[in-house]
């Protein structure tokens, strides 16, 4: 298993790179589309959707949403000339704190008060939409970012949320396996520890931190790098336990098999769809 996650992630980083960084905004926009269109269509087990057309309904209405969003705010207008962003895309980056606030507590209540939830669709079907649409969203806002002056400015910055994220995975995976002890929440991820988690923020800050020095930061400049780094690394845990609470309520061991060794699309991106909204929220409040 542990093979075939390497082999996988070996060569999608480099795709993933090369396509943040040399796709047009508007292929690149198209290409998030689709990897999104994808973990709607693997939402659709968590929500008890077996056949095929109640799945792909739940796509089109995703893609929809989105297409939506894109058409009212275009990618190349997010930013205005006071380095702020558009009001209706800042409104729905604080409406996916706000649903990831509540992911916060449907998960610490966990099974407590999952019936209502479960036992709803729709519900779960607006969970899903909460969780996917702002990803979109919060991607384009990042990679848009100075994007008619520096085309690589916005790709610079999502690597640098990549980054945050990968490192606190693999951090996470390896302190937790040799270290771990004390579970972090056995009724929603039996495998996750505290020891696991607190070595993926530590991982990840210890990488910004290196990062900084190249960059030769100013000791304003690394409070507030290693701050949202310490905050978003806590945030990608979410993601990952939100994903792992539908999954286990729904009976699925994974949410998809396109990827050998990682299961599906979200499974791979579950860490960034809770972190993207809120490092696009931290850079365009607080920017560094």
């Amino acid at each position: 298993m542990l093979k075939q996650r390497i082999i996988t992630a070996l060569i999608l980083a480099p795709a993933a790179i090369s396509a943040i960084f040399y796709l047009p905004l508007t292929y690149f926009a198209l290409l998030l589309l689709a990897v999104v269109a994808i973990g709607a269509w693997e939402w659709g087990p968590l929500m008890g959707f077996t056949s095929l057309s109640k799945r792909t309904l739940f796509v089109g209405l995703t893609s929809m949403l989105i297409l939506s969003v894109w058409y009212l705010i275009p990618p190349q207008m997010l930013w205005l000339a006071d380095n702020t962003i558009e009001q209706p895309a800042a409104l729905i980056l604080w409406v996916a704190v706000a649903w990831w606030a509540l992911s916060a507590l449907l998960m610490t209540s966990y099974p407590r008060f999952s019936s209502f939830w479960s036992a709803h669709r729709s519900i779960r079907g607006m969970f899903g939409w909460l969780t996917l649409v702002p990803t979109w969203l919060s991607f384009m806002v990042l990679r848009s970012h100075e994007y008619s002056t520096d085309p690589y400015q916005g790709a610079q910055l999502l690597m640098v949320l990549f980054l945050m994220v990968w490192s606190a995975d693999v951090g996470a995976y390896f302190v937790g396996k040799s270290m771990g002890k004390h579970k972090l929440m056995p009724n929603v991820s039996p495998g996750k520890t505290i020891e696991g988690f607190l070595g993926g923020v530590v991982c990840a800050c210890i990488l910004i931190a290196i990062l900084g020095f190249n960059l030769h930061w100013n000791t304003q400049q690394y409070i507030i790098a290693l701050s949202v780094t310490a905050l978003i690394t806590t945030i990608s845990v979410l993601g990952d336990l939100n994903e792992s609470m539908f999954k286990r309520q729904a009976g699925v061991k994974d949410s998809g098999s396109i990827l050998p060794g990682h299961g599906g699309i979200l499974d791979r991106i579950d860490s960034l769809t809770a972190t993207a909204p809120v490092f696009a929220l931290c850079y365009v409040l607080l920017g560094w």
